[in-house]
This record gives structure tokens, C-alpha cells and sequence, in this order.
């Protein structure tokens, strides 16, 4: 049996792809983008092959996986059901997989992909884990007990897991395209929680949980004192995040986090949470803790001549503020500028005023063009990156081929946030700003 996973280039379904390779499966990809992508290095390692072109390597014994982003026309898709194959959505396959193992499922509108990281490296270090994590990365060993899943609200996808256990990050306006309001984002995720087999850890800090209606036991962590799990004692540092942890009053241990803002602080609490109600010894989280580098493009840093390039996910108002106030944090004496690409039409719509309160919190803010593959831009008019540009305090275009107006920056961070292709543009700036290092350091 053989795994056609089409798609296989988005950090979901490529995390899948390893995931199923490590159990065995003789997986194939195909995916229409033909440039390298962040997630081809570790699929090309594991010997997956990827196609971009047309191939005939589906017969009657392949399984074919779809990402959301595929439509149902697409010829690959025709081509699959005109073999009449089984064909899975991505959320379906890992509603399967969740039915093999003990799940930790982990969602919310911020901090999920994170908090799946942290977490699976903490128990993969300890006892092994499987994982599948949304920043690219899937793990799985055939003896291993535990999944543990980042799990995604949008079209309730999540609705299709059978989790043990229930992390919620927070909760949050985000993907208005298909929810109608808060409450149904509320009731969503209520009907999410409600799945848990075991218990829910939900962060008690978000002014949303707490209107959650569940029959399941609830654990509520966070730094404000009604939380069950708290973090006490913090210290914000340029070097890192250092707190303590007591659970049910009781202390657990003291932490240091190689990690920025109160958000990271917020994620670790989580996946603390878990190793305390699992029964790990808080000496060695903390040990494992300490050596925790982050997601991918999650606040991933790069550093030429006196400059830092920062490239990260972050795609909504919450996490480009975070991203921005972590940046502060960590280096004090330099120079913030942002450089943002959004998704989608309607969450430019929908949040313009955040997002222009975000990029605000930056010295000085580029925008780029809006990325779109799930929208008609007709069906969104006046809707463009000057939407968000004309309301900045210190705001300006850039795009593609406009990389030397970043050169006048020195002794400064630059975010390139998004999470679609603003690499081609940190690219284009990295090769000139290296060319004019190099000249510098030759005069």
C-alpha cells in the first residue's frame, strides 16, 4: 500500500509525509509549486519523491491524500477518481491516526505550532513520541505510544480527531472567510474540547475560554491567580524568559526558557502542564526545556554584519505584535522594522485596524502585496496592501525586487513576518546586504 499525498509541499501535509514514512508506508508526493520550498530538505532525506509535473504513478493500491488548499478539479484529484481510489482529506487521514494512538491535540488561534514543538520535544526526550507539528515536521516510531498533533480550527477540522487529551491556546477572531462570529469560532472549539478522552488544558489568561460549556475536567493555566496552573516569579531578560510553576498551589519547579514575550511563556505553561498530569519530574522538563530552539519560522534569526533577520509566521494582528514586542525584548538598543505580506483579502478586511496597530509598534513598517489562493480578489474591492500602508505612522510598499530599500537600516532587526512566500523577498535582501557587508569590510 502506497500514500499519493497531493500537496505535499505545505508544512501540514509534509509533516504527514514523514510521519507515515517513519510507519512504514511507501509515501509519493505532488505538488503544483515547482521552486524549493522550507519543507523539501527533510521529505528529499527520507527519499520521498516529489512530482510537479504529470505522472502516472497512482494504481489501485494507493491511498491519496489532498491538502485543503487542493481543489476538487484539480487534475490530480480527476485523475484519482477516475481509478476510484480511496482519497482522504489531510484532516481526515489524521482523524484516522489519532484512533491509533494516545493523542495530545493542540489548538488555537496563536501558539499551537509552537506549543506542539515544545511539547513533543520535552516527551520525545523522555519517554518517545510520535508528533506532527505544523511548521513541517512529522515523527513516528511504531512503538511509540503517544501522538501528539497540532490540530487547526479552520472548517472545524479538528472535529475529526479523538484526542486524549485537549490543549487550547487561546481563542480568537481569525478565518471569517468561514466562521460567521466569535460565537461560532466559541462553540467550535467548545465542540473540540468536549472530544477529550481525558482532560482539557486550556489557557485561563484569554477572556473567551472561560465561556467554553464543558463535561470534561478543565485545567486553566496562565499568569493571572485564578489559573490552576500559574507561572509566578517571571523575569523578562534579553537573554530569555525565567519563571516558576505551581500547579494547584503547590510549587513544581523553576523554568528557563530560551524564548521571548509572555506568548512563548504562555505555550511553555501548556506543554508544562502535560509533563506535570503524565507524572515527569519537573528537574528534567526544565533540563529538556532549556534546550528547546523553537519552531520553524518561529522568531528564526539570522545575523549580517550588524544587522539581525528575523523570519517568522506570523500572519494575524496578535502574532505580529508578539513578534515585534519579542524582538524589543531580546534587542533593546537596535532598530525594529517590519516587513509583513498578508494571506488573504478578508483577513485585511476584517483586521485592518489590528494590523495597523501591530505594525505600529515598529520603528518603521513595509507592506507587500496580499498573497491569495483560496480567494477571488474581485470579491474583495479596494481591498490592498495600502488598505494597511495608509494608516501607518511610519509606513511604505515593498515587494519582490525591491530589496535595496531595506540597505539604509544598520544596527537594526528585521521581521519579515508572513506565512506565505516572503522568503523570495529576505532572500533577495540577504544576498545584498552580504554583498555591501563584504565591500565594507574590503575599504
Amino acid at each position: 500500500m502506497k500514500y499519493y499525498l497531493i500537496g505535499i509541499k505545505g508544512a501540514g501535509m509534509s509533516a504527514l509525509a514523514l510521519l507515515l514514512n517513519d510507519l512504514g508506508y511507501e509515501v509519493i508526493g505532488y505538488d503544483d509549486a515547482k521552486e524549493h520550498r522550507f519543507t523539501e530538505d527533510k521529505l528529499l532525506e527520507r527519499n520521498i519523491p516529489i512530482y510537479t509535473d504529470e505522472n502516472d504513478v497512482m494504481d489501485e493500491n494507493t491511498i491519496v491524500v489532498f491538502s485543503s488548499a487542493i481543489r476538487s478539479d484539480h487534475r490530480e484529484m480527476v485523475k484519482a477518481h477516475e481509478l476510484d481510489l480511496r482519497i482522504y482529506e489531510y484532516h481526515e487521514m489524521l482523524g484516522k491516526l489519532t484512533k491509533k494512538f494516545n493523542t495530545i491535540s493542540i489548538a488555537g488561534c496563536h501558539g499551537k505550532t509552537t506549543t506542539t514543538a515544545m511539547l513533543s520535544h520535552i516527551m520525545n526526550s523522555i519517554n518517545g513520541c510520535n508528533y506532527l507539528i505544523g511548521d513541517g515536521r512529522g515523527y513516528a516510531n511504531k512503538e511509540n505510544k503517544t501522538f501528539i498533533l497540532e490540530s487547526c480550527e479552520y472548517r472545524r477540522h479538528f472535529l475529526e480527531y479523538e484526542p486524549d487529551y485537549v490543549i487550547i491556546t487561546n481563542i480568537e477572531q481569525d478565518h471569517m472567510d468561514y466562521f460567521k462570529s466569535i460565537d461560532d469560532i466559541i462553540n467550535a472549539y467548545q465542540e473540540f474540547a468536549n472530544k477529550a478522552e481525558k482532560m482539557c488544558i486550556i489557557c485561563g489568561d484569554n477572556p473567551y475560554t472561560h465561556i467554553l460549556d464543558l463535561n470534561k475536567p478543565v485545567y486553566y493555566y496562565g499568569i493571572e491567580d485564578d489559573n490552576d496552573i500559574q507561572a509566578r516569579n517571571i523575569e523578562y531578560r534579553n537573554d530569555g524568559t525565567s519563571f516558576d510553576v505551581f500547579i494547584e498551589d503547590e510549587y513544581y519547579g523553576h523554568f528557563d526558557l530560551p524564548l521571548f514575550g509572555k506568548h512563548m511563556l504562555l505555550n511553555a505553561l501548556a506543554a508544562i502542564a502535560v509533563c506535570h498530569y503524565e507524572r515527569l519530574e519537573a528537574k528534567e522538563v526544565s533540563k529538556i526545556l532549556k534546550t528547546f530552539e523553537g519552531a520553524e519560522r518561529r522568531f528564526k534569526e539570522k545575523f549580517i554584519g550588524n544587522n539581525v533577520i528575523v523570519d517568522d509566521y506570523a500572519h494575524h494582528p496578535t502574532e505580529v505584535a508578539v513578534t515585534i514586542k519579542s524582538a524589543r525584548q531580546k534587542y533593546p538598543d537596535k532598530k525594529v522594522i517590519a516587513i509583513f505580506k498578508a494571506h488573504t483579502f478578508s483577513r485585511v478586511q476584517d483586521f485592518k485596524n489590528e494590523f495597523v496597530r501591530a505594525l505600529n509598534l515598529a520603528d518603521k513598517a513595509y507592506v507587500m502585496d496580499i498573497n491569495y489562493d483560496r480567494e477571488d480578489p474581485s470579491d474583495y474591492p479596494g481591498v490592498d496592501a495600502y488598505t494597511i500602508i495608509n494608516d501607518l505612522e511610519n509606513g511604505d510598499y515593498i515587494e519582490t525586487g525591491m530589496a535595496d530599500k531595506l540597505l539604509e537600516y544598520d544596527n537594526a532587526v528585521l521581521l519579515f513576518m508572513s506565512s506565505k512566500e516572503i522568503y523570495i523577498l529576505e532572500d533577495e535582501y540577504c544576498k545584498l546586504l552580504e554583498e555591501k557587508v563584504n565591500k565594507e569590510d574590503k575599504e
